[in-house]
Order: C-alpha cells, then structure tokens, then sequence
C-alpha cells in the first residue's frame, strides 16, 4: 500500500523534530543505543515529581504508605547501594531529588518514574520472599528505566505516532473509529518490539547496577524464576510487551557473569 503523499511528509516532519540523544553510557553491559526524544526532559520529570508526590499523598490518606517500618528501612537501604551505582551510567542521576517510598498492597509490582522517584509494593516483597540481592534486581532494574529514560521516548514516540495517525484519517477522510484501529495496529506493529527492548535494557542495565552495588547478580535469575511460578508463565515474545520468562532468563544469565567481576570486586571494598 503507497502512503498518502501529506502523511509520508508529516512522519517526515515528525521524526525531523525529534532530538537525538545518548541518555546513559554502555557501562559493561553495552547498551549504547541512541534515542529520539521530542518532549524535553524537564516536562517529564516535572509531571512525574507532581503525579509521584498525588500518588504518595493517595496512599497515605489510605493509610497504606510506609506501613511497616523495617520493610521500608530495607527497602530504603537497598536503594542507598544502588543510586550511588547508577552515577556510571549517568552522573547527573547523583542530583537527582531521590524519593523511596513503600505502598501496603498485595500487588506483585514496583516502579521508578523519571527523576528518581521510587515506590515499591508489599506484595512484591511478602508474594515472592525476596532476598536483598533479589530486591536489589527489582529496583535496579526500574531504576535503569529511568535512567534510560524510557517514559520518555515512549510518550515521544506517542506524540509522533499520534500526529501522523491524526493527519492522515482526516487526509483520507476515515472517521475517529477508524483511526483508532489504526492507532492500534501501528502499536501492536511498532510499539511492541521497543518495548521488548527497553525491557531488555533495564534487565541488562539493571543487573549491572546491582553487581556494583554489591548484590550477587544471579539474584536476577531467581528473582524471574519466581516471577515465572507466580505469573503462571507468559505467552509468545511476539505478543507480549515483555519478554518471555525462558528469554528473559537466558539473557540475565549471560548478564550475571559478564558482571559477576564487577560484583567480585565490590565485595573486596
């Protein structure tokens, strides 16, 4: 199918706007791919420190945050370890405002939004026995989308998709339906395949953060064994915005001894 003349010059103009950048070094994992951003960095961290401070003041007033005072002080101690790692991926992440903070909830989760604001859930801790090395995977590897800056890129990548799926129904006349569906397919078709690599980014990222932190990387590995019996599994690669457990495992145990020397190394310190 020949695109319409007027769209192909609107993605044209789209991808022309973005700036290209190298958010992080490759460390000893080699990530060293550039990215495409066309929202400033300074918007995304701002939105994220005001939706990260509604979010703790939401679980407060619920009275589920920072419930248990030893699970926060080991949490927030793992985090100690990490941070100072992360300034070899990017020095400016040092001046980061840092902010770690527990939510009392049965979800298996945890996140890292742009600037360095942390939360992780009680679920993740209580559901999965984690140990502190395993923790420390976790965290490195949601720090590592933020250092990546990975909110970023996606929602630069949105912006661009959705001015040219928006220019291009009203050049071709179709209706918000239509677009929509479109909207879908190019996610599914383009979305799905980078978000598989900015999963594998933080994997890789992720455990080498931990090593320098001084947790034994192949904690990784058992933490995403234990993901797998908890989860059941997970379907094709192809259809997931993750990779599969057996995929994902493989690549953290090729990781663990690329960085297992870093690790050895801290523990000489």
């Amino acid at each position: 199918m020949k695109l319409h003349p007027l769209i192909l010059l609107i993605a044209t103009l789209a991808l022309s706007s973005c700036e290209t950048v190298q958010t992080t070094s490759g460390g000893a994992v080699g990530v060293e791919r550039t990215q495409r951003m066309s929202i400033s960095a300074e918007q995304i961290n701002a939105a994220a420190a005001q939706l990260y401070q509604q979010t703790m003041q939401q679980a407060q007033a619920k009275g589920l945050l920072n419930r248990d005072a030893n699970q926060l002080n080991r949490v927030r101690a793992v985090a100690s370890r990490l941070i100072p790692a992360a300034g070899v991926f990017r020095a400016d992440s040092l001046k980061w405002t840092w902010e770690v903070n527990v939510i009392n909830s049965k979800e298996v989760n945890a996140w890292c939004m742009p600037g360095g604001k942390i939360a992780v859930y009680s679920g993740l801790i209580d559901t999965l026995q984690l140990t502190d090395a395993e923790l420390a995977a976790v965290m490195g590897h949601e720090i590592a989308h933020a250092l990546r800056e990975h909110g970023r890129e996606r929602l630069s990548q949105q912006e661009t998709q959705n001015l040219v799926i928006g220019v291009g129904a009203a050049v071709l006349g179709v209706g918000q339906g239509v677009a929509s569906l479109a909207n879908t397919v190019a996610q599914v078709t383009y979305g799905l395949p980078n978000s598989r690599e900015f999963e594998r980014e933080a994997d890789r990222i992720g455990i080498e953060l931990s090593a320098r932190a001084g947790y034994d990387p192949n904690a990784a590995v058992t933490l995403w064994q234990k993901m797998g019996r908890v989860s059941g599994g997970s379907g094709p690669a192809f259809l997931s915005t993750h990779p599969t457990a057996a995929d994902r495992i493989t690549d953290l145990q090729k990781y663990a001894v690329q960085v297992m020397p870093l690790y050895q190394a801290s523990q000489r310190r």
